[in-house]
């Protein structure tokens, strides 16, 4: 739900224009609605400029997921307490944080995520989510542009419809002269590295090659390098990296590895 302007606003503008209040039984905008007559319509048309006085008294609507993107840029989102509220799953604890954050908060809200919080991924999560209770029902799924495909295909199998929406994407910077003297400039100090996904550890190994073609991917190897998941820690470790620290997933237990690690 997209919130505009305050409760008090509201109730004043409902008297003046004759609003619905709350919890009326009219249509969202709408104080008369009436039936197309051929007869008593005839001739009327769309306007073609636009006035949306009609909205004046509306300090709240209802919208969907696959609009969260753009309505997040202008006007804050608030999830209302129904009665039953919608399940949640999330991936991580960031996640869990970034809810919270809005008020959506276990005990008010059902929230499933991944038991294992050093592998917080699709499959983890699949086997914490109560399938049969889901079968016939619809799920939205909000994840990145790319990404693997086996919880929609998974919950499809089990005859539960599925909806997904691409909420962000992920690319690699450009390596400009200046993120290559940056880049450079890291290779030859001593500091940490913090990698959150084996996609974005691949794409840091093409730059420092770039960057560096004779020592480069030797001097990061022996870099520390912190990562929230199990499977970008078997990445790294494959890549030749030394010094692989498994921190879970979350900010508490990223910043609990760098402050204890020497």
């Amino acid at each position: 739900m997209a919130k505009g302007k305050g409760k008090d606003e509201m109730a004043k503008d409902d008297k003046r224009t004759g609003a619905p209040q709350a919890g009326g039984a009219l249509p969202l905008f709408y104080r008369k609605p009436r039936p197309l007559d051929v007869r008593t319509h005839t001739g009327k048309k769309l306007k073609r400029e636009a006035n949306f006085s009609f909205a004046k008294g509306t300090n709240s609507v209802p919208i969907n997921a696959v609009e969260f993107p753009l309505i997040q840029r202008s006007y804050p989102i608030v999830f209302s307490g129904e009665a039953v509220p919608v399940p949640l799953a999330v991936m991580g604890e960031g996640s869990r944080s970034a809810l919270a954050r809005h008020g959506v908060v276990a005990g008010s809200y059902q929230i499933t995520s991944p038991l294992d919080t050093q592998r917080t991924d699709s499959q983890t999560l699949l086997q914490a989510l109560d399938v049969p209770r889901l079968q016939g029902g619809r799920v939205l799924i909000i994840r990145g542009e790319s990404g693997r495909e086996l919880l929609a295909d998974a919950l499809r199998d089990a005859g539960i419809e599925v909806q997904q929406v691409a909420a962000y994407r992920r690319a690699a910077p450009q390596l400009d002269a200046a993120l290559r003297q940056h880049l450079s400039d890291l290779l030859n100090q001593d500091c940490d590295w913090i990698i959150t996904s084996s996609e974005a550890l691949h794409i840091l190994i093409g730059f420092v090659q770039q960057v560096d073609t004779q020592t480069g991917v030797e001097k990061i190897q022996h870099k520390n390098l912190f990562v929230p998941h199990r499977r970008i820690a078997e990445t790294a470790v494959s890549l030749g990296f030394r010094h692989v620290f498994l921190t879970g997933s979350g900010d508490e237990g990223l910043l609990t590895a760098l402050q204890s690690t020497p």
